[in-house]
């Protein structure tokens, strides 16, 4: 087992350039240790809005004050100088999003903590192959975290990287202490589950296997947000930090996020890993036609990896429902923005609240591994393309 965690946190360094890497089951789990390690519990956490509600959790479970950020409009960016000076001086951390790969501003956000003494917690889950200022994404923060079921496809798995590799052992130590054993029947569940969604999607019977899902409680979606329950969250809040009073809010999506792998499930994950820089390469060359597009921002530089490309269009509803008669899948929308979604009992608002809710009411994420059936289906279907200054009065 150790030399399993070892093969993949090596290959990972290399992409770091020698980073300290630290396996973990998922990427919402390591996010987890992080904030316990390096936020008291009470202190305040700058986030972005825009975001999956499971790091919203996280971040309650982990016993901190969410604080959510203005965002740039045009890509969901955090916006460093919208921060208010006020809003700076009384945070324990800020927490990177990276949204669908594209880069927050770390150079800015790590000079940021640096004058004001606190950690930068970069949330890579989206933007494995990213860069930013010269740099890979997840390498600015003491610490970040890695998803290896976005881009890699691996259902499971990801890593805690680290700046100073003395605390590794540390880091480990709480690890082991958090992780659910091994169980047979999830991984069986999980080497199977592959076979049986490809047979799904031939079939194309994905509204029939959704139904079942829900009906066995392992989808807990019907809408893009979970139910917030906000009696219950009430309740957990007070035995916060903790990973157990949350579980049902954090386990949604990914019921295995703190279950120690078996060694099928590292294996199967090792291949996907050997196999990502050809999958980097098609998101990239999908990026570049998407952002080139009528709906896109094209970039002077070249085009990030991006896991999802989020196309500005006018009816994202309408987008979607474009999308999914040729069989592409429209996910990862985060619509409310999580102040809208959770309100001030739970979090901080943003001082800008209508960026984040144009962004989130327009954002049609796309798989650029689709990009020429995507922007086809949204050209066919007369979808207009929008932009923020027309509606913020100039936002960038």
């Amino acid at each position: 087992m150790v030399s399993a965690y070892a093969d993949l946190e090596e290959r990972m360094r290399g992409r770091l350039g020698g980073r300290e890497c630290l396996y973990v089951p998922s990427c919402r789990f390591g996010l987890y240790l992080a904030l316990r390690h390096w936020c008291e519990p009470g202190g305040r956490v700058l986030m972005s809005p825009v975001n999956d509600d499971v790091i919203f959790f996280v971040v309650l479970a982990a016993g901190l004050r969410p604080v959510q950020a203005p965002l740039d409009p045009g890509n969901g960016s955090l916006d460093v100088p919208a921060v208010p000076e006020s809003v700076w001086r009384g945070l324990s951390a800020v927490l990177t999003t990276n949204l669908y790969g594209n880069p927050d501003p770390a150079p800015e956000l790590r000079e940021r903590c640096d004058l004001l003494g606190v950690p930068l917690i970069e949330d890579a889950a989206h933007a494995i192959g990213s860069t930013v200022g010269g740099r890979p994404v997840g390498t600015y923060g003491e610490a970040s975290v890695f998803s290896l079921s976005k881009h890699a496809r691996a259902g499971t798995g990801g890593f805690l990287t680290l700046a100073d590799p003395d605390l590794r052992d540390e880091l480990a130590a709480a690890r082991d202490a958090l992780l659910h054993p091994t169980r047979t029947t999830a991984e069986l569940a999980h080497l199977v589950r592959p076979y049986a969604e490809a047979a799904v999607r031939g079939l194309r019977l994905t509204g029939a296997a959704r139904a079942t899902l829900r009906a066995c409680g392992l989808e807990e979606r019907e809408e893009i947000r979970m139910p917030l329950r906000a009696d219950a969250l009430a309740r957990a809040l007070p035995a916060a930090p903790a990973l157990d009073p949350f579980h049902s809010w954090v386990r949604v999506d990914l019921h295995d996020y703190r279950l120690r792998p078996g060694p099928g499930r590292l294996r199967r994950t090792a291949r996907r890993l050997a196999g990502l820089d050809a999958v980097l390469d098609a998101h990239r060359a999908g990026t570049a036609r998407l952002l080139a597009s009528e709906y896109g921002r094209a970039a002077d530089a070249e085009a990030q990896p991006l896991f999802r490309v989020p196309l500005l269009v006018e009816d994202r509803d309408a987008a979607a429902a474009a999308l999914a008669r040729r069989r592409i899948t429209t996910g990862y929308l985060y619509d409310p923005p999580l102040d809208a979604y959770a309100g001030e009992p739970f979090t901080d608002p943003s001082p800008a609240p209508e960026r984040a809710a144009w962004f989130a009411r327009h954002a049609l994420p796309v798989d650029p591994r689709r990009a020429d059936d995507a922007l086809a289906a949204l050209r066919a279907a007369g979808l207009r393309p929008v932009h923020p200054s027309a509606a913020l009065g100039g936002a960038r």
